[in-house]
């Protein structure tokens, strides 16, 4: 492994830990604010942070390139989170859990048709699907019982499936030569303007009083700062130097790390089905990110 693709790496696994870890400070949030509200307020904290970053304005050198950051910003940004959201006050958070992580599969099989030279598909690939997807359903059924919902689970794929979208987005703004820093905080402009219309159906309330206490600022800086506006440039990194597919498989390890921290932070007890799902989990991601070919004997 060359040191480039070693950063890449290393930068998924560290988007992948903050983002395992956010539950619970939306957990905390959800206390006395909306989905909308905390989804809404991350993002624009998130762009207020990346603008002082790096201030200079992106000059687009193609109009059609400025309608793939839209729809960057529409799926990956306001969609998945909002098609997420929404199918957890129709299903359980296990289920929704579980069909997300199918994400990496529909980023793939997109990948394949529109990426083909770039984006193969491995045997090994598959493989290590089914093992992490076995670990994961085990992680997240370990404590609750299989209950189907049509119109939760729907969304639920909806959301896997804006997020693979989103994925092959990044991948093709990769390639435009612009600064990951700068691309990313136009994905979360348009991003935050396709979620304003939102609003107005979740009760989305301007009181800044609530937003005031100590516990509230904490996490949703955390949200905001590291959350989204670290780890959504971290990731697009990632995808530039990996590829859309390879660096969806960290997917897989978010169910992972969400049961370690809350048995650090939350006191929450490990079953026997959690430990063997994560097991299972992280053997799966090894496997896809594999790079051996499976060849046909002659």
């Amino acid at each position: 492994m060359n040191q480039k693709n070693a950063v890449g790496h290393l930068s998924a696994l560290f988007t992948i830990f903050l983002w395992g870890t956010t539950f619970i400070s939306t957990k905390i949030l959800l206390v006395g604010l909306t989905p909308t509200e905390i989804l809404f307020i991350r993002f624009l904290l998130g762009l207020a942070v990346l603008t002082v970053a790096c201030p200079k304005r992106l000059r687009i050198k193609d109009r059609k390139q400025e309608l793939v950051f839209a729809a960057a910003g529409l799926c990956g940004v306001c969609l998945y989170y909002l098609l997420e959201n929404i199918a957890l006050t129709f299903t359980m958070a296990s289920n929704v859990g579980v069909i997300t992580s199918v994400a990496p599969f529909f980023t793939a099989v997109l990948a394949h048709i529109f990426f083909k030279n770039e984006e193969k598909l491995r045997v090994n690939f598959f493989i290590g699907f089914f093992v992490a997807m076995a670990g994961i359903c085990l992680i997240s059924w370990s404590e609750s019982r299989l209950a189907i919902n049509p119109m939760g689970d729907i969304l639920a794929v909806g959301a896997a499936f804006s997020w693979a979208i989103y994925s092959l987005l990044t991948r093709k703004i990769s390639t435009y030569g612009y600064s990951t820093i700068q691309t990313t905080r136009r994905i979360f402009m348009y991003g935050i303007l396709f979620m304003i219309p939102s609003l107005f159906f979740y009760d989305f309330s301007f009181d800044i009083h609530k937003y005031l206490k100590p516990e509230y600022i904490f996490n949703l800086v955390y949200l905001g700062i590291g959350a989204s506006a670290i780890c959504f440039v971290t990731w697009n990194y990632a995808v530039k130097i990996l590829g859309a597919v390879r660096t969806s498989v960290y997917i897989y390890i978010i169910p992972v790390i969400t049961i370690v921290t809350s048995t650090l932070i939350l006191h929450e007890k490990i079953t026997v089905f959690s430990a063997v799902g994560a097991m299972l989990t992280l053997t799966g991601l090894i496997i896809s990110e594999n790079r051996i070919e499976f060849r046909r004997r002659k």
